[in-house]
């Protein structure tokens, strides 16, 4: 699995296209968000590494095999524009809402919000023409699932 996820993230045209580069573009949109602070927490490590496994139902070394991958593709640059675009040409409109619930859970891994993972939420959420009241209801969901009140994060 490795070396396909390597392949994707390299743009190599033998790479098979379909579920798999859905889901390197979905760790690598993760690891974006979890990086707008400079920095990958281990409680962002680990809830990147539970959704995707959860989402994708992948084992723990494929989870792992995946966030190595989408860690090291995204390390000199912020490509993410190249993963909405992969989102957008293989997942049809209505269901491309997984991914901003993924990126909340990211978000929110260490209980705060912070003002810039909120703006690249919102901006990708732009990108994969997403609403804000869609895009607020994921959120919603989100935490709720994790057990948080509904203003957890947001800026006073």
């Amino acid at each position: 699995m490795l070396n396909r996820i390597r392949s994707l993230f390299a743009g190599d045209d033998d790479a098979e296209p379909g579920e798999d580069a859905l889901q390197a573009a979905a760790a690598a949109l993760m690891v974006e968000a979890a990086r707008t602070d400079d920095t990958i927490s281990e409680a962002e490590r680990d809830r990147i590494l539970s959704v995707v496994r959860r989402h994708f139902k992948l084992s723990g070394d494929e989870a792992q095999d995946l966030l190595s991958a989408a860690v090291f593709d995204t390390e000199d640059v912020s490509p993410y524009l190249r993963y909405v675009s992969i989102i957008m040409e293989r997942c049809p409109p209505g269901q491309r809402l997984w991914i901003i619930e993924m990126l909340w859970e990211v978000a929110y891994a260490d209980g705060v919000l912070n003002d810039l993972e909120s703006s690249l939420l919102r901006r990708i959420g732009g990108l994969l023409h997403i609403s804000d009241v869609e895009r607020g209801e994921a959120r919603k969901r989100v935490l709720a699932r994790l057990g948080l009140p509904d203003d957890a994060g947001l800026p006073v």
